[in-house]
């Protein structure tokens, strides 16, 4: 009506109540965070395990744990984006099974390498898009949907290959096991390829708009679409992304093994998803580091080798790993509440 006062959507404090974020010491901010944590424990670890085993801190050893934690690691990458938005991916590793397949069998078939390789990469993109778009567009659960493909890319992986194990790449041979197995200033590839994956995420949650938009999307969905986020291609572009980084994993891993199984990546859903929670991503949304997702890995990482160094049953595996979970949920739980208190 004319003449009635019309209440603000929002209450507004005053801007002399609010506090500056900035006003925070660095060191408090550190030590808060999850990441800082984690670093410390990765450290206190390897100490630990180094005086009760020599064997852990042999070059040799050192090596193993570094390349296997970062196919993991190269996963979780993908990952972050996923946990940022609310979402999450359980499909991560079948799909990488499914583009592992896939490359070989292209590979095998003595197409060239850039063939197989540019196939793969649109293929893991094409099936995270594919996620993305039953997410944002149907508003269908992501737990559902990412089980459904969990599902058919694991079929799909032993439809094409028959069952059967791919050991010859034609002519792509040496070119794919260098790529794979290679090693650059006596480092393996695949840590290149992990720091520069960590690198690129970084730049892209912290300077872009993308990564500004997703943060929001899991921060409160509704008011970032009521402030002209686009929701919807956003949430397809970061299942699309997961996707991507399982693809560029199953090219290094198809190298590393020198074959090819209907059964690779499979349970990586578990690791993945540990190593990212525990690195501090949420699993309501909101927050994630790339940071995170290297560091949570190499803890899960190097928890699995002081286990197996240990003589421990590896079914316990799981066993640690869910408790990690469950802990670095717990962690996040008082966080929060501390924040809103």
């Amino acid at each position: 009506m004319a003449g009635e006062k019309v209440a603000p959507p929002f209450d507004a404090a005053p801007l002399a109540d609010v506090p500056e974020s900035s006003a925070e010491p660095i060191w408090r901010r550190l030590i808060r965070s999850q990441e800082f944590w984690i670093s410390v424990a990765v450290l206190v670890m390897g100490l630990v395990v180094s005086v009760v085993s020599p064997r852990f801190a042999t070059s040799t050893n050192l090596s193993n744990v570094l390349q296997n934690f970062c196919y993991i690691g190269i996963l979780a990458i993908g990952m972050t984006p996923v946990l940022i938005t609310g979402g999450i991916d359980i499909s991560i590793g079948s799909i990488l099974g499914l583009c592992g397949v896939a490359l070989g069998l292209i590979l095998q078939a003595d197409f060239p390498l850039w063939f197989g390789l540019a196939a793969t990469l649109l293929l893991g993109i094409a099936l995270g898009a594919a996620n993305g778009a039953l997410i944002g567009y149907m508003r269908l659960p992501p737990f559902l949907v990412t089980l459904g493909m969990l599902s058919i890319a694991r079929s799909m992986a032993l439809i094409v290959s028959d069952g059967q194990v791919v050991y010859s790449f034609g002519r792509s041979e040496a070119a794919i096991f260098a790529i794979g197995g290679g090693r650059l200033f006596g480092v393996p590839t695949v840590v290149y390829a992990m720091f520069a994956s960590a690198v690129v995420l970084h730049w892209l949650l912290t300077m872009t708009r993308w990564g500004r938009y997703i943060t929001a999307i899991g921060g409160n969905q509704r008011a970032a679409r009521l402030t002209g986020v686009r929701v919807k291609p956003i949430k397809v572009s970061v299942y699309a992304f997961s996707g991507l980084m399982a693809a560029i994993t199953s090219v290094f891993l198809v190298g590393w093994l020198g074959s090819v199984t209907n059964a690779l990546g499979q349970g990586d859903e578990l690791r993945v998803i540990a190593g990212t929670v525990i690195g501090g991503a949420s699993l309501a949304g909101g927050y994630g580091s790339a940071y995170g997702a290297v560091i949570g890995s190499l803890l899960i990482e190097e928890l699995r080798n002081a286990l197996l160094l240990a003589g421990v049953n590896p079914f316990w595996q799981g066993t640690f790993i869910g408790g990690f979970i469950v802990l670095a949920i717990i962690l996040q739980r008082i966080q929060t509440s501390e924040e809103e208190d």
